[in-house]
């Protein structure tokens, strides 16, 4: 009966590490890293980790556990088979870009849902959403279309002006 009851407390800690990281996050990208060597793993974690993507590997029991009640729970159909978690705190779609760039250089690493500003999405929605680009890159192509048509009717101007100096 001890024994049981220290089991509990110790998936209670789990459960209750997985909550607290939850109520922080932003999204939620669950993957099926299977067939990852430990240096692919290792490097991968590594470049989650430079993003600022908390990484990591819990049982499928412990976060249905952790994700009943919550907006997360519509997760629950896709944890089956090995699991692996990616948190973002700040920019919602940063773990989904990171997997994305990885998932060429590791074919065995598969997408199998998300959870992104208050949404579950399958894998291929997911991976539809990490292909947009960021804030960022769409604020410098908005730019470079402005910038773009006034550089051109500069160049008239000034072909203008110096036609027109040639004659006076």
């Amino acid at each position: 009966m001890i024994k049981s009851e220290a089991k509990m407390a110790e998936k209670q800690v789990v459960i209750n590490e997985i909550k607290d990281k939850l109520a922080k996050a932003q999204s939620i990208v669950v993957v099926d890293s299977r067939g990852l060597t430990v240096e692919q793993d290792t490097a991968f974690r590594k470049k989650l980790r430079d993003a600022g993507v908390d990484y990591k590997v819990y049982k499928n029991t412990m976060v249905s556990l952790a994700i009943q009640g919550t907006e997360f729970e519509g997760l629950t159909e896709y944890l089956n088979g090995p699991s692996a978690f990616a948190i973002c705190y700040d920019d919602p779609m940063t773990a989904a870009r990171v997997i994305t760039k990885e998932l060429k250089a590791l074919p065995k690493l598969e997408f199998k849902a998300g959870f992104v500003e208050g949404a579950v999405y399958d894998a291929k929605n997911i991976q539809a959403i990490a292909d947009i680009p960021s804030k960022d890159e769409l604020i410098a192509k908005l730019l470079g279309s402005f910038k773009a048509p006034l550089s051109s009717f500069a160049r008239v101007i000034n072909a203008i002006a110096e036609k027109k100096g040639e004659t006076a």
